[in-house]
């Protein structure tokens, strides 16, 4: 859209500059005209917001993406986010990072899974990341079924194992809505939720197993 109002701009200063060569104009006015025109052009170029949203989170969002993050937990303390993890904060949308709440603390609320997976809980959800790759936010209920202990095929079980490390595996998206149905993706099968009737689905594989 951007190049597009340039190239018309151009066109314009280019239509207005002819017209006055045609119409016999001396060089000085000529000049005036280029001047005029020029500066016409640059206007619209700048007519479209230089600070327009770019991505979730917003131009800022995108400029401090590589930036670790400081932020005040409830217990008063701070809690540090780096990498990924602080690159997914920075370009989450405003809403985001008020529905993600608080950053939590403690020996279960951040770190690295045995599977590998980096992770910061927070109030409302958690957002994880799998060695260098991209990081995602799960909340919610699709975030309460992920962390249901499981056995291999997918089942609840007290020894089972839940979050990243039980059979779903990392998530591979964010949260994703349809109608009034939220689906989270994870490696090895998904997770959706149905505001309309509270019907949580979990498919481990391919195949339904019970959300709790």
């Amino acid at each position: 859209m951007r190049q597009t109002m340039r190239r018309a701009a151009g066109v314009t200063a280019a239509l207005a500059v002819t017209t006055l060569v045609a119409a016999g104009c001396s060089d000085d006015t000529v000049d005036k005209a280029k001047d005029a025109a020029g500066s016409a052009a640059n206007s619209a170029s700048q007519a479209v917001d230089p600070n327009a949203s770019e991505g979730a989170g917003g131009k800022e969002g995108q400029e401090n993406a590589g930036k670790d993050v400081e932020l005040d937990a409830a217990d008063g303390s701070k809690v540090k986010l780096t990498g990924s993890i602080a690159e997914k904060f920075n370009t989450a949308t405003e809403k985001q990072k008020t529905d993600l709440g608080a950053p939590l603390t403690g020996p279960e609320a951040s770190g690295k899974s045995e599977s590998g997976v980096t992770f910061q809980q927070f109030d409302g959800g958690v957002i994880s990341a799998k060695a260098d790759g991209p990081a995602y936010i799960t909340w919610g209920k699709i975030r309460d079924a992920w962390n249901v202990k499981r056995d291999d095929s997918g089942k609840p079980a007290e020894d089972g194992k839940g979050g990243s490390d039980g059979p779903l595996g990392a998530p591979t998206s964010d949260e994703t809505e349809e109608g009034t149905m939220k689906k989270s993706t994870f490696e090895n099968g998904e997770i959706t939720w149905d505001s309309k009737g509270d019907k949580t689905e979990v498919k481990v594989k391919d195949e339904v197993v019970p959300a709790e």
